[in-house]
């Protein structure tokens, strides 16, 4: 991720055919542990801190912008250990800290002392670039806020310290006092800082004026600049890469945009977009092709839900719903397609809906494994099914078990069928002192054997799903892996009010992988039999039994 302000980073160092005689370099900088952690739901530990940033080198980043120490306890940890536990394979550490305070000096002001002591080779200096800011915030004058740059940028580099600068609300303050931010660029400059970084402190500019400034700026100041973009615009991306159209050769951003109010330019689209689009070596070889995992893994570190409709890395980011579209894609995947997305690590997925038509299902049995032939009696009469299933309620596009095992059924005329359910029933009973009990009850064959078989569990559904397990797992013993690790229930228009129809999505995980099934009925409890019907089924055609065994 980038530099500038209070965020985590990561950035890549390379050579691009940059024409400024100010350097060749096309850096990125993440600062996903120190940006990033300030969005709000975000609460990483020391040992989170490190395991994103093993992941980040291992992108290929350049520089990892890991917080600011002295400023806590948690950062000044972060820096010991990072140290001593990463070998650091393309990353520098960065540290982050502000300039000296007014009227003092950079050799003796104990912030600047907690920079060094960090050890980072690399420090990122916040600076004051907005006049009002400096005159209402810092409360000092306008020359000895150019002074403190000055003095801190001087003092760092002359303890061997490699130094970034961010201007703090530049563009803001470029709007209010064009000459006053364009000193503060001079003044870090003149004093050594390798790189200054342009801050859109507020996220509210356009691309086009940021393309507009910052070519300015570099033409007054001779000054290698970078870029730092909020995204409260929804701009952040676009704002960075107008800015390297514009001549800047460092980008601030976070993984997966992560960071205050609505967060920061995301890293992996602007990472994409260099090497993709500009043509630009940012990354070591082989890279980009892991941004989907890293992206995913950061994720999880974090605690957040990767969103499925980021572009590159989401899960939708190459997903195709209209026949129109898959009709295309079956001629030529590129013609829908703005990139192969094995580049980003990423896979084509084919949705199948009620919007399905031919191609969607041939790609889609391809995509599955089930050689459809060519058969054009087969490929309609699965179309027709799908079709007829979601007028009911039914939606395949999240459930690729469930829509496998139809196709299956179609194209082998018969049902995968490991057992028959002869009954079921849940009960829930309600007890004097508040809490409840949920029982259920299976009645099933299995390899001719009747089975019944009773459990109690955390709600119905679960007691349905521990029955089932009873019942089975002496007969299937890959049943003792299967666990239920989503669950999620909609009810459908209806006319009746609580007799609507009622849907539920069910992913279920052997340890290894994870498929996801539907089921569709009156009452959420006979949705979730269907949907566990079909996880139990599938999972363990997945384990390769044959029914007939």
């Amino acid at each position: 991720m980038g530099a500038s302000g209070s965020r985590p980073s990561g950035a890549t160092s390379d050579r691009s055919h940059h024409s400024h005689d100010h350097g060749e370099r096309r850096e990125r900088a993440p600062r996903t542990l120190r940006d990033g952690a300030q969005r709000e739901g975000i609460n990483l530990t020391v040992a989170d801190k490190l395991t994103i940033a093993r992941h980040l080198d291992d992108f290929g980043v350049g520089f990892i912008e890991g917080g600011w120490p002295g400023a806590n306890p948690r950062d000044t940890e972060f820096f010991a250990r990072a140290q001593q536990e990463i070998a650091f394979k393309n990353a520098q550490l960065v540290a982050f800290g502000a300039t000296r305070r007014a009227g003092g000096n950079a050799a003796e002001d104990p912030q600047v002392k907690a920079l060094l002591d960090s050890g980072a080779p690399v420090v990122t200096l916040v600076a004051k670039s907005h006049d009002r800011h400096v005159e209402l915030a810092l409360r000092t004058t306008l020359d000895e806020n150019l002074e403190m740059v000055r003095d801190t940028v001087a003092f760092l580099t002359s303890q061997g310290r490699r130094v970034f600068v961010d201007c703090e609300h530049f563009f803001d303050g470029y709007k209010a006092n064009p000459d006053y931010a364009k000193a503060v660029v001079r003044a870090a400059h003149e004093a050594g800082a390798d790189v200054v970084i342009l801050c859109d402190t507020n996220g509210g500019m356009l691309p086009a004026q940021i393309q507009a400034v910052v070519a300015t700026v570099i033409a007054d100041t001779g000054a290698r600049l970078g870029i730092h973009a909020q995204d409260d615009t929804g701009c952040a991306v676009a704002n960075t890469l107008a800015a390297v159209d514009a001549g800047a050769t460092h980008v601030q951003c976070t993984a997966n945009g992560y960071g205050e109010r609505v967060g920061n330019a995301n890293l992996f689209p602007v990472v994409a977009a260099l090497e993709l689009k500009y043509g630009k070596r940012v990354l070591p070889e082989g890279a980009l092709a892991e941004m989907t995992r890293i992206s995913h893994a950061i994720a999880e570190v974090v605690n957040l839900t990767p969103s499925t409709h980021q572009p590159y890395v989401g899960v939708s980011a190459f997903a195709h719903k209209a026949g129109l579209h898959a009709s295309a894609i079956k001629v030529d995947p590129d013609l829908y397609q703005h990139i192969d997305p094995e580049l980003v690590g990423n896979t084509m997925r084919m949705l199948v809906s009620d919007m399905a038509g031919r191609a969607s299902i041939e790609l889609k049995g391809k995509e599955l494994g089930v050689d459809l032939g060519g058969d054009r009696a087969l490929v309609g009469r699965v179309v027709e099914r799908v079709k007829e299933r979601e007028l009911q309620g039914y939606t395949y596009e999240a459930a690729d078990a469930s829509f496998e095992l139809l196709l299956r059924e179609e194209a082998e005329g018969r049902a995968r069928r490991y057992f028959r359910t002869e009954s079921w029933r849940a009960i829930v009973e309600d007890r004097p002192d508040g809490t409840h009990a949920n029982e259920a009850t299976v009645k099933l064959w299995a390899k001719g054997e009747r089975i019944v078989a009773t459990a109690e569990g955390n709600g119905p559904v679960n007691a349905l799903d521990r029955a089932m397990r009873v019942a089975l797992e002496r007969m299937y013993p890959p049943l003792a892996k299967f666990e239920l690790v989503d669950y999620k229930v909609r009810i459908l228009e209806g006319r009746h009010g609580t007799e609507s129809t009622t849907r539920v999505l069910i992913t279920t995980s052997d340890g290894n992988a994870e498929w996801s099934t539907v089921g569709v009925g009156e009452n959420v409890i006979a949705a979730s039999w269907q949907a566990l019907e079909d996880a139990f089924t599938y999972g363990l055609l997945r384990a390769g039994i044959d029914p007939a065994e």
